[in-house]
């Protein structure tokens, strides 16, 4: 695990009520709910001192707090549907995290070793910057979205941040004022950014699971480069989900 006196936590936002694919975060691959597996690997990250699931207050969430009450160590906070800005907010102060790493439930395939290399970055240039994410330069496939920040960040957003689209985005806020928080780009040395990993539409669900099916029962803790070898072998597969048109940025 990570350092301590950074306090380092990843929140991940999540809720049962997605428009396009209700109830997709507790959808079963290899029998275990998506959002189990994407807990898997980021327990697998060692920059992390902690992992928060941040779902909403509503009473329709009672599978994703039952999962998470059932599994050891993973930390609960429920919060505002709408406001997630006020969520995120709301579960770094319980838990007094100094530094947030954001992912969203949607991410089965969300990648260890490259949440530890941009937390690393960004501790390492902390005293300079404000956030460090793999978002704003897209090199990695869509689904392995990374962002940093510190709570100072995150207090001044929920602060100041008056559009509603500044709240139910996270970080919209701070992506929009550059002037302001100082940011660095992560990027990979091979662009896959024309990949599409993240679960939004039931075509998105049918490659996670032909990849979780393939690599898992042999090897739980299969890699990034382990499912690009796999397409690789299997091009095809790229194309089942290639037409998706991505929603902004969030839940």
């Amino acid at each position: 695990m990570g350092s301590l006196k950074n306090q380092t936590y990843a929140i991940v936002q999540a809720r049962m009520g997605s428009t396009r694919l209700p109830g997709k975060v507790m959808l079963k691959i290899v029998g275990k709910p998506m959002l189990e597996l994407m807990i898997e690997r980021l327990r697998r990250a060692s920059e992390l001192d902690g992992i928060v699931v941040a779902t909403t207050d509503r009473a329709t969430e009672r599978p994703i707090v039952d999962l998470i009450n059932s599994l050891e160590g993973i930390l609960l906070f429920r919060g505002s549907e709408d406001d997630v800005l006020a969520r995120y907010h709301g579960a770094a102060v319980k838990y007094n995290a100094k530094t947030i790493v954001r992912v969203t439930a949607d991410c089965p395939l969300i990648e260890p070793a490259v949440i530890d290399k941009i937390v690393k970055a960004y501790h390492k240039l902390s005293v300079s910057i404000d956030y460090a994410s793999n978002i704003r330069r897209r090199t990695y496939p869509r689904g392995l979205d990374v962002e940093v920040f510190s709570f100072l960040s995150l207090d001044k957003a929920r602060k100041e941040a008056t559009l509603m689209s500044d709240r139910e985005h996270v970080t919209e806020y701070i992506l929009q004022r550059p002037f302001i928080f100082r940011m660095c780009d992560v990027v990979d040395d091979v662009d896959n950014s024309f990949m599409r990993w993240t679960v939004d539409m039931p075509e998105d669900f049918e490659l996670i699971t032909k990849i979780y099916e393939s690599l898992y029962p042999k090897n739980h803790n299969f890699t990034y480069y382990d499912v690009l070898q796999l397409l690789k072998r299997n091009p095809d597969w790229n194309m089942i989900n290639s037409h998706i048109k991505q929603k902004s940025y969030g839940e």
